[in-house]
């Protein structure tokens, strides 16, 4: 299974992926510095610094989940809506250990991006805070170890979350469908606002997490009676 998903990684060229990345990253810090010279009714617009992760941590989820939605698109619907996956299934490798391996390394690689990016941007931003006092707030070991474990179980979460647009993309084999299911999720976990945060409740995408690896399961199930010619 390794060996495919290392495959997977040779075949597809993924320089936009990490460059979209950095961007991404670089844009959500500079995001954090100005959003708080922005007052709403004379009040800082980030009140502490447990909100101001909280906002980084749905910013990053929500720019991997979109770019998940695309890798699905472009490693698994399009190669269906082309038909050049037929290819891959006469190989002497079962369909399911194909599709599998394409769906671990999209989970995969979602979930590290999403850990090692929530924990570069935010640990910049503490960073320059200390410096600038942008938001008030203390760093101390208790803080960054809770920090550090919500990101790693929001990163797991996030992992299975990313398969969803799969169902909506092999439906019509869609590619639109696919990429445009995703922007739907981003709104629906990254939901913030001082009276209400649905970007830090975890149960949220654990939920969505346990219906992402379902859909994964019922597409892996099928893909042997599902007929690409």
């Amino acid at each position: 299974m390794i060996k495919l998903m290392r495959l997977e990684l040779m075949k597809f060229s993924l320089g936009w992926y990490f460059i979209s990345a950095i961007i991404a990253n670089l844009c959500i810090i500079a995001m954090m510095i100005v959003i708080n010279y922005v007052e709403a009714s004379g009040e800082m617009a980030i009140k502490d610094l447990e909100e101001a992760c909280v906002v980084i941590g749905s910013s990053v989820r929500a720019t991997f989940v979109i770019l998940a939605g695309v890798m699905v698109a472009k490693l698994i619907i399009e190669e269906y809506k082309n038909k050049t996956i037929f290819v891959l299934f006469t190989y002497p490798i079962s369909r399911k250990k194909v599709l599998t391996a394409k769906l671990l390394f999209i989970a995969a690689l979602t979930g590290a991006a999403v850990f090692i990016s929530n924990l570069f941007t935010a640990g910049v931003f503490l960073l320059l805070n200390s410096s600038l006092h942008i938001i008030p707030g203390i760093v101390d070991m208790a803080f960054l170890q809770q920090q550090v474990l919500s990101i790693l179980t929001f990163s797991i979460a996030t992992a299975g979350t990313s398969l969803i647009p799969l169902y909506f993309g092999l439906r019509k084999q869609s590619i639109p469908a696919t990429i445009v299911s995703s922007i739907l999720i981003v709104a629906l976990i990254s939901s913030h606002n001082p009276a209400f945060s649905i970007a830090s409740i975890i149960y949220v995408p654990l939920a969505l997490s346990v219906v992402g690896v379902a859909i994964a399961s019922w597409a892996i199930r099928n893909v042997e009676t599902t007929d690409v010619c």
